[in-house]
């Protein structure tokens, strides 16, 4: 639509749009989309307004220009928010309480509630990538299992062990034949031994599926990284030691230490899908969707940055809330019966340096052990990342102008309450006074709904696909003694058909991309007109090619290449 003006109406600040219907379209929906507006004045300047919203006929959009208004004589550019957008925003989005102790989430019972600028576009395609074979053909090594904890589904829970829990008594006895001759499970502990401990799970039920009674354990891992290899030396399915709780060790029995490997899949199930994945990544993703609408205004530049990082999120929760994490749910049907339990011991635990790559893997000891591709990738993005925030933060910021940006801060406010993180021990920042702190913050959010999403998310079906690689279920207790298991008690304890399929169908469609797909740098939608943000942008999409060109040439040397942090892979947004 082209429209002209040849009398020069002087300086433009706002452009309002409104839609009218025509008499005879009273009772029909018509919405209209608006991507952008452009304005060339007499003397030929072209100012550009975006808009990427939709309206509709009882709805009046005021867009302000792409650059900014100027708050100071310095380079910050931005403006306060109008009572007008406010009042929008907070009708729009507002917060629910899902659940006491869990990370608020926005007021949407269906998706049809939200705003349509958050809603899909569309049904989503799906389309099927997957290393099923693979799982299926090494899936009882001892070398896959030790494998998935560095670049499996859940990367997220090994750490270094520098001196064994009073509760895991494993002796040099018991492991004597799994460390080289001249060497001691104490000297190895100087940076050779990693443990994985789910004590989340302790005491926590398993549910009712199908009539019959479902178990899980709280086990404990220990593991011993020698030539590139991670390899499990000693396995204690529940926490508290003593007779019936058994050390199992490589040296038993075949089934045996199947069945113990087993149990320890099946808590990385409960662990990977209601922590790490949906708390750490959607539910996190949520409050900064939603303290994002509902604080910045449209023309911030931290909007227009963060706004493609926020595409599908509202929808796909409360899709999630619906038919995956609710009463009658898929995880009621196939997962534990203390879901909530679950979610808030690991909300609870939650910091902020946990969800900032370099921090996490510094803490948990894992800077050297040997192919941890996750690790590796996840470096590179973050840096990567860090780089262009930075550079886009520090053209619009100056440290005092950082502390004195009532929306930044009223917006930081907003996400500490509702992610429950209003809190010394959790760690999460309480005002930013620098651009530094404000630039790694703001990576921290990119990261955790770009790259973290895709670590946790797109591998479910390469790995679950599988189903003993990765029970949702299981059917028997944990064994109290050695000698007990047996092939068919092995087979008895495994999900029974319509679990395994019900898991296998949700894994399947999680992990696949949609057809509209936005991969992690890609801005379709015109938000700047700045010659540096655009700058920053481009250089931003060379430094993820030459990482996709990078990893690329590392997986061509690999048996099982690591894909899930190749930028290509990797999405703007929690997005499915």
């Amino acid at each position: 639509l082209t429209l002209e003006c040849k009398v020069n109406i002087g300086k433009l600040l706002l452009v309002e749009l409104e839609a009218k219907s025509p008499s005879f379209m009273t009772f029909i929906d018509d919405d209209w989309f608006c991507s952008k507006i452009t304005v060339t004045t007499p003397q030929g300047a072209c100012m550009l307004f975006p808009c990427h919203s939709w309206m509709s006929c009882e709805k009046k959009l005021i867009l302000r220009d792409s650059v900014g208004l100027v708050k100071t004589c310095n380079n910050t550019m931005y403006c306060q928010a109008s009572d007008s957008f406010m009042c929008y925003v907070f009708t729009f989005y507002r917060w629910s309480i899902f659940s006491p102790g869990l990370p608020h989430v926005v007021l949407a019972e269906s998706p049809n509630e939200l705003p349509p600028e958050v809603r899909f576009s569309f049904t989503k395609e799906k389309e099927l990538l997957f290393t099923k074979e693979y799982v299926q053909k090494n899936w009882r090594k001892d070398e896959f299992f030790g494998y998935q904890f560095l670049n499996g589904l859940n990367p997220m829970i090994i750490k270094r062990c520098s001196k064994l829990p009073e509760k895991f008594p494993v002796t040099n006895e018991m492991v004597r034949g799994f460390l080289p001759d001249t060497s001691t499970l104490e000297s190895e502990m100087k940076g050779n031994i990693f443990i994985c401990d789910y004590e989340r799970l302790r005491d926590l039920e398993g549910n009712e599926i199908n009539k019959k009674k479902q178990y899980l354990a709280a086990p404990l891992c220990l593991l011993f990284s020698s030539q590139g290899k991670l390899m499990p030396i000693a396995i204690q399915l529940n926490q508290q030691p003593g007779r019936g709780n058994p050390i199992f060790l490589p040296s038993d029995s075949e089934t045996d230490w199947l069945l113990a490997k087993i149990f320890v899949r099946n808590a990385e199930f409960c662990e990977h899908e209601l922590n790490f994945h949906l708390l750490r990544t959607h539910l996190i993703g949520e409050v900064f969707t939603v303290a994002t609408m509902r604080n910045l205004p449209s023309c911030h530049p931290l909007f227009k940055l963060l706004l493609p990082h926020t595409r599908y999120t509202l929808q796909i929760n409360v899709m999630a809330r619906n038919r995956l994490i609710s009463v009658d749910g898929y995880f009621a049907k196939v997962h534990i019966f203390s879901m909530t339990i679950l979610m808030k011991r690991a909300a609870s635990s939650l910091t902020y340096s946990s969800l900032c790559l370099p921090d996490d893997i510094k803490e948990r000891g894992l800077e050297k052990i040997p192919n941890y591709y996750y690790r590796d990738d996840g470096l590179e993005l973050w840096n990567i990342m860090y780089k262009f925030v930075f550079g886009f933060v520090s053209h619009y910021y100056s440290d005092q102008d950082i502390q004195e940006d009532k929306e930044l801060h009223a917006w930081l406010t907003e996400m500490r309450e509702n992610t429950l993180l209003d809190n010394s021990e959790a760690g999460f920042p309480e005002s930013f006074y620098t651009v530094k702190e404000l630039a790694k913050f703001v990576t921290m959010m990119i990261f955790s709904v770009s790259a973290q999403h895709a670590a946790v998310n797109n591998g479910q079906f390469d790995f679950g696909g599988w189903m003993p690689n990765f029970p949702s279920s299981l059917r028997c207790p944990p064994p109290s003694r050695k000698g007990s298991t047996t092939k068919d008690s092995l087979l008895a304890t495994l999900p029974d058909i319509r679990t395994t399929v019900h898991a296998l169908a949700v894994g399947y469609m999680l992990s696949q991309g949609s057809s509209d797909r936005y991969p992690l740098g890609h801005y379709p939608e015109e938000l700047f007109s700045e010659e540096v943000p655009l700058k920053l942008i481009a250089q931003f999409k060379n430094d993820l090619q030459d990482l996709e060109k990078k990893i690329d040439a590392r997986n061509k040397k690999l048996d099982l290449p690591y894909t899930y942090l190749n930028p290509r892979n990797v999405e703007n947004s929690v997005a499915i």
